[in-house]
């Protein structure tokens, strides 16, 4: 297939080939794994989608949904010959129904935006990655983001009602409804969360919530992460469902304090539990007193109440510029992703801490403690192999410790290429087949997205054109 043809279709500007313009996107916000694509194009409607579908197909060319890259799984990184089919130019708000509490929006909208252009309404979108001022719903659709706030309002799955979907053959068909209500196979269910390997998502339906009465946010401060998880326990055993309970570790602490995010977090605490009520004001009010009670049983030396909005944000600065924060440490950030019953967070991030430091890395926490979601951040340069290495070999045992107490791989950023060589530690063969015969009965040639979420005995072997029996060369 000729270059010129996805020129033609999407325009030379947006039909990006040379080594400078693909070397963006090697990788997503994952930087374990790095695969230049043959060419990236970024079509900017459902109809440019569904020829650049059909190109790749003549073409005998594997493609890869893309949204803005956030990902933290290289699931939207394209394996050898793959085209990258990159929807952030596809930005738009179609519909607002106030009264029926939804938006139709396209898959390259930025998480936020959605929210701010709904608040006037006096609704918003729940589900808040802390990437949500540049990931788009895209991309969230297709990892099933969660984020702070879902402890409360749920993950991306559960605000999901209809989808537009371009399938890998061209064929462009439309899943659920409006209302939420189906019958039969629940198959928007199935693609929220598939990772791009059903098909590229060109509308989306989204539910809408009534923005809070009342939010109040909280700053436990406490010695140890050990006791701050503690305190999760308590305040989740007591029956309170806070919206988020995050924890933020002291080697955090101190890399957002010297960064441009710095929030004014006490930098003599052992980590600090960011808890955020809403609700009517009464109720709230109430809440308050419950978890600052609760905090100082588990071993808080105090509770903060944000004074106002500012100080609110002050505090969510510091956890959702704490990524950020941490590249400057380090070339490179391994945000880790598994999930473990709330019980066993005590024993589980002491342990996550004995392995990186046995290891000898940078490793930090800063988690949705409320959902046992942890994410221990390693800061490493991925030019050094055997720093690389020993990266890699934290992370397997991090892994296997978290199933060990009953836990899982992935809790928001998805299996990928990064975890598909550990589904087994959570899924027997029977499972994993039957999630091969369901992708298989969208993409029964393997051509979307190939090379993700199952094992395979070599990396990327579906998507090498060579192993397909495609020419050698893809594009001309």
């Amino acid at each position: 297939m000729p270059i010129d043809e996805l020129r033609s279709i999407v325009g030379a500007a947006n039909c990006l080939v040379s080594d400078a313009e693909l070397l963006a996107y090697e990788c997503d916000g994952q930087t374990l794994h790095a695969s230049r694509p043959s060419a990236v194009v970024l079509p900017g409607c459902r109809d440019e989608v569904v020829a650049v579908v059909k190109a790749c197909r003549a073409g005998g060319v594997p493609f890869v949904p893309r949204g803005a890259g956030t990902g933290l799984s290289g699931g939207a990184t394209a394996c050898d010959g793959a085209v990258v089919i990159e929807c952030s130019r596809m930005q738009r708000i179609l519909e607002v129904d106030a009264e029926n509490r939804f938006a139709v929006v396209e898959p390259g909208l930025v998480n936020l935006a959605l929210s701010q252009a709904v608040a006037s309404l006096g609704l918003f979108y729940a589900p808040d990655p802390s990437s949500q001022l540049v990931c788009t719903l895209g991309g969230n659709i297709a990892e099933n983001s969660g984020g702070p706030h879902t402890l409360k309002h749920g993950t991306t799955s559960n605000h999901v009602l209809a989808l537009e979907l371009v399938l890998p053959d061209g064929e462009v068909v439309t899943l659920g409804s409006p209302t939420g209500v189906v019958h039969g196979f629940d198959l928007v269910g199935a693609v929220v969360g598939s990772e791009g390997t059903l098909g590229v998502v060109t509308r989306a339906t989204l539910r809408l919530v009534p923005i809070p009465d009342c939010v109040e946010t909280l700053l436990g401060i406490f010695p140890d992460v050990v006791t701050a998880c503690r305190a999760v326990g308590l305040i989740i055993e007591s029956g309170l469902v806070p919206a988020a309970l995050e924890v933020v570790d002291d080697r955090t602490i101190a890399a957002v304090e010297a960064s441009a995010y710095a929030a004014g977090l006490p930098r003599d605490a052992g980590a600090v539990l960011i808890i955020e009520l809403d609700g009517p004001a009464r109720a709230v009010a109430v809440q308050i007193e419950r978890v600052e009670a609760l905090a100082a049983q588990a071993g808080a030396s105090r509770v903060d109440v944000a004074r106002d909005e500012a100080e609110r944000q002050r505090f969510w600065r510091a956890r959702k510029g704490a990524f950020g924060a941490m590249g400057r440490l380090a070339p490179d950030l391994y945000v880790h992703d598994a999930v473990v019953p709330r019980s066993r967070l005590p024993e589980i991030i002491a342990r996550v801490c004995e392995i990186g430091d046995r290891h000898g890395l940078t490793l930090c926490n800063v988690f949705h403690a409320g959902d046992g979601n942890l994410h221990p951040n390693i800061c490493f340069d991925r030019r050094n192999a055997e720093e690389l290495a020993r990266v890699v070999a934290a992370g397997e045992e991090i892994l296997r410790a978290c199933v060990a107490v009953g836990g899982v791989i992935t809790g928001e950023h998805g299996i990928g290429s990064e975890k598909k060589e550990y589904m087994d530690l959570v899924f027997d063969e029977a499972d994993l087949e039957a999630m091969k015969l369901l992708r298989g009965a969208f993409d029964p040639d393997g051509v979307c997205n190939p090379g993700k979420l199952f094992p395979t005995t070599r990396s990327c072997v579906e998507s090498n054109p060579k192993a397909r029996g495609y020419d050698e060369v893809p594009f001309a």
